[in-house]
């Protein structure tokens, strides 16, 4: 069993009189294609994206026996009125919804919110669970601001509180440092760094222990980051014993591998050394599988280095499997 756990969906349409800034999804000629159109965005959607009998038809293709669907990273927009931002999220969760109801044992549904406007964001949460959503996806930044910023901390208390999952999805800043080819590839490894890391470094993961939160791709360059940050916390290599001698930074709190062993991490990293990285140092229990379909294109079938690495059985089953379930906090199906 196989539970793809980072996939994306795109509404089919917007209201006729939606606010100006809204997106629109214009019909292909020919096609039964759409073409998103967001500010300078122009993207060609395919029918898989918004068509539930094509998602099934594509998991059924590659492997896959349930998805986990959060909306295209496009649509959170931080940038937009908190009004339309509000309004924006609503649609797209009775979207999201009205489409894993159509499957509801293979389509598990995130919604969104707009976090530009934190309160808003978290009164929103409860209506999202009403819907028969299982989470929420936020961007990694907050038009360019951390989310482990204080301001956010309300919203991501009222996600623990309801025992929602978050998604966190790396999204690209305005930088200079790097050109704009660079934006979906080292930008992104950098955002999911950045996002886990303002999390512990700002105080929210010790302050909600149980919120259940999971990063795309692996949060980037984070676990790279991870056994600097635990010598400097307890002065040993290897994660050996505290060395109050030697450590820099050391606190009464949980260590850094203790809190990033609290996050969950999908597996799109694209080798198998990194897997097994992520494997050894973080733990079979807080891996998840994500494609980015259809934005991307699966493996065939799907996960098929993970299968390769020669894994005991029970812990290529929590990844590919039970963990996903865990993090969502439903019992597996049986």
């Amino acid at each position: 069993m196989l539970v793809d756990t980072h996939a994306h969906l795109l509404p089919y349409d917007y209201p006729a009189d939606a606010p100006e800034c809204f997106p629109r999804m214009e019909p292909v000629d020919g096609d039964s294609a759409r073409t998103l159109l967001f500010g300078a965005l122009r993207f060609r959607a395919r029918d898989v994206f918004f068509n539930a009998e094509r998602r099934i038809e594509a998991q059924d293709a590659s492997g896959v026996d349930v998805e986990v669907l959060s909306p295209m990273p496009p649509l959170l927009r931080s940038d937009l009125p908190p009004a339309d931002g509000l309004s924006l999220a609503r649609h797209v969760n009775e979207f999201t919804a009205a489409l894993c109801d159509a499957h509801p044992h293979r389509l598990l549904g995130l919604g969104m919110v707009p976090l530009q406007d934190p309160e808003s964001a978290a009164a929103e949460l409860t209506a999202i669970r009403d819907q028969g959503l299982h989470g929420v996806e936020i961007a990694s930044n907050i038009a360019g601001e951390s989310i482990g910023d204080e301001r956010f901390l309300p919203f991501f208390a009222e996600a623990e509180r309801l025992g929602l999952a978050v998604f966190v999805h790396a999204m690209p800043t305005a930088t200079d440092r790097l050109p704009q080819s660079a934006m979906g590839t080292y930008v992104v490894g950098l955002e999911g760094a950045l996002a886990a890391s303002s999390l512990v470094a700002g105080g929210t993961a010790a302050k909600c222990p149980d919120l259940r939160i999971a990063f795309s791709h692996a949060a980037g360059g984070y676990p790279l980051m991870l056994p600097r940050a635990q010598y400097f916390w307890s002065g040993s290599w290897n994660e050996g014993p505290v060395d109050l001698d030697r450590a820099v930074a050391p606190d009464d709190g949980p260590s850094p591998l203790d809190h990033a062993r609290r996050f969950y991490y999908d597996t799109l990293v694209f080798d198998h050394r990194a897997l097994r990285y992520l494997i050894d140092l973080l733990g079979p229990d807080r891996l998840l599988i994500g494609s980015d379909f259809p934005a991307m294109p699966r493996e065939t079938p799907t996960a098929r280095t993970l299968r390769a690495m020669n894994l005991p059985a029970d812990t290529l089953h929590r990844i590919t499997y039970d963990n996903a379930y865990t993090w969502l906090g439903l019992p597996p199906p049986t």
